[in-house]
């Protein structure tokens, strides 16, 4: 990636992910002035101001810590250890009632969710990339052989029904009715597959895997080790290679290896695997290019580079083949949003679930999802996408009823009606005060195990292209 480009990506994604923030604050921020509140700070980030302008009696801050956003308003719960001391540190002001406290709590997240319905006009207009389908497919691609589904019977072409008797109406997560959230989240030493094969239905039971990971990886969640259905397109094939050498282009389509039907690129890797530590056999291949088709014979051979790398055929796969544009309506995009991080939230606090918060990803892994997005032809439909779902978790976190979060105050604001009588003010600072850090802190814990993910992928994405001798 060009310097300029790497700048141009980095730019949008500060501004897109500050826009976030800023917009749940501003809910706050014109709450507050519409209830006439005293407001100290309008500031976009935690931490001392490395950039600071006082307004008609409102200071704007950016501070240094990036992770959130605040507004200061000292007639509520203070958390002066985090926000600062202000001008009006320690001295009387008028209380506020509690229906006051509790609109000024509910204008944030009701601000992220107007925002995530603006974000969800945009897609409604110009489009979602989406499976052909619709992700509306649970049709089996790819199965690891030695893998628990691979042992349990099933094959690509087969139709996943249901798992653990729960229906599955798609493949890839985060929806809980796909096939991956119905594995994440079993429970059982075994997993119930009901599948469909030739029309005919069969059951079989196979025991999940879960791969070791070291110190500072995120625990590994459970896997039958299966992929969807997916075209197996050619993107290009590497000079000199044996995909080269039988005159494969861009675009063609692998439809059957050896007189099988294939219903996945995984198909000819395998085949690749397999030469690995065995001899090198011929691999007929029938290709589909336009509205022909014909057969090719393959002979993989060891590449130069890498030099450790295994017999090749030198094919690059298209990624994403079966992507389409839909248009899902803004109200149908945010109630999947809902769905999707109140399920998340239920197996991360259900006691036999392995999700668990170390799962949970932060403000790190929010740049890395848009950094990625936005290097792609389609990217920024994603991303305008992802910004419905980040907009509706951030407004649904923010309601959780934990002191700091908007929906503390808002339980705070009920209680003080139940007992006609506001919380002592010390005893408040220090509750958010202590909640405060104890946030901070999980979202440092949370940060490092982003930050570890990217440097992985980072360090993958860095591998030397196959490169093949010159054919003689």
């Amino acid at each position: 990636m060009s310097i300029l480009k790497f700048i141009v990506i980095l730019l949008e994604v500060v501004v897109l992910f500050n826009l976030l923030i800023f917009v749940h604050e501003v809910g706050h921020f014109l709450a507050a002035r519409w209830r006439g509140l005293k407001i100290d700070r309008l500031a976009i980030w935690f931490g001392k101001p490395i950039w600071k302008k006082k307004v008609n009696g409102i200071e704007y801050a950016l501070g240094f810590i990036p992770a959130g956003g605040y507004v200061a308003l000292p007639q509520m719960a203070t958390m002066e250890a985090i926000e600062g001391k202000s001008e009006n540190s320690g001295q009387p002001l008028p209380p506020i009632s509690p229906l006051d406290k509790i609109i000024v709590a509910f204008a944030g997240p009701l601000f992220s969710f107007l925002l995530a319905l603006a974000f969800g006009v945009v897609v409604w207009i110009v489009g979602r990339p989406m499976p052909q389908n619709g992700g509306n497919s649970t049709l089996v691609g790819w199965v690891d052989p030695s893998g628990p589904a691979g042992k349990g019977g099933l094959l690509p072409g087969d139709r996943i029904l249901e798992i653990d008797h729960q229906p599955v109406t798609q493949f890839a997560a985060p929806s809980q009715q796909s096939v991956m959230w119905r594995v994440i989240t079993s429970q059982g030493t075994n997993i119930d597959i009901t599948y469909e094969r030739g029309g005919e239905t069969h059951v079989v039971q196979v025991t999940p895997f879960k791969r070791a990971t070291r110190w500072y990886e995120r625990r590994a969640l459970r896997q039958i080790l299966v992929d969807p259905a997916e075209k197996a397109i050619v993107d290009s094939v590497a000079t000199n290679s044996p995909a080269s050498a039988v005159g494969l282009e861009s675009g063609d389509e692998i439809v059957a290896v050896n007189g099988q039907k294939i219903y996945s690129p995984m198909a000819l890797v395998l085949e690749e695997d397999l030469m690995t530590n065995g001899p090198i056999n011929p691999v007929k291949v029938k290709v589909r290019r336009g509205a022909s088709e014909f057969e090719q014979v393959l002979l993989a051979k060891k590449p130069l580079k890498p030099a450790n790398s295994g017999p090749s055929f030198g094919i690059i796969w298209q990624a994403n083949t079966n992507v389409v544009l839909a248009h899902p309506g803004p109200f149908s995009q945010v109630r999947e949003g809902v769905d999707q991080i109140l399920g998340t939230i239920g197996a991360v606090f259900s006691p036999k679930s392995d999700v668990g918060v170390q799962q949970l990803g932060g403000v790190v892994m929010i740049v890395r999802l848009y950094t990625n997005l936005f290097q792609n032809e389609n990217g920024w439909r994603q991303v305008l996408w992802w910004s419905v779902v980040i907009n509706v978790n951030l407004a649904l976190l923010n309601l959780l009823p934990f002191p700091v979060l908007d929906g503390g105050h808002i339980v705070l604001g009920l209680l003080e009606v139940v007992r006609r009588r506001p919380f002592n003010a010390r005893v408040l600072d220090y509750l958010q005060t202590g909640c405060a850090v104890l946030l901070i802190g999980f979202m440092v814990f949370i940060c490092f195990y982003d930050t570890t993910d990217w440097v992985r992928s980072a360090r993958k994405s860095r591998e030397q292209p196959v490169v093949f001798a010159p054919r003689n």
